[in-house]
């Protein structure tokens, strides 16, 4: 792997960091690894920008989804400042993943998160 490919690999490692991250402090701590100071996040549920938004954001998915990890499908490819790559929304009990989806990442000159750009492809009907 090259150190251009580390590039997007690390980004995509540390923004799952921070969507795991369920303790308060730990997930500020991750966002703030993860993303720019004015990054954001944007997905058909969600618009926000800045770290506090963001994690918002991630704690409501923990609130709708206890138990559940999100963890990565597929690769991830890359170029220039821009990362694309799958995920699912695992139950950590029996291994189901009712939520998948898709993002899009640009980076800043420090190989932060300037913006996410997410597509949810399988959500519950509940």
């Amino acid at each position: 792997m090259s150190a251009v490919d580390n590039r997007y690999e690390n980004a995509v490692a540390r923004y799952f960091e921070a969507w795991n991250a369920t303790d308060r402090d730990a997930l500020a701590k991750a966002v703030a690894a993860a993303w720019s100071a004015d990054g954001s996040y944007t997905d058909p549920l969600a618009e926000v920008r800045g770290h506090d938004g963001i994690a918002a954001v991630i704690a409501a998915a923990h609130e709708q989804f206890p138990g559940f990890s999100f963890r990565p499908a597929g690769p991830v490819d890359g170029h220039h400042d821009i990362a694309r790559f799958g995920w699912e929304l695992v139950n950590e009990a029996d291994g189901t993943a009712p939520v998948a989806g898709f993002d899009v990442i640009t980076l800043d000159g420090d190989d932060r998160i300037r913006g996410v750009h997410g597509f949810l492809d399988r959500v519950p009907t509940r």
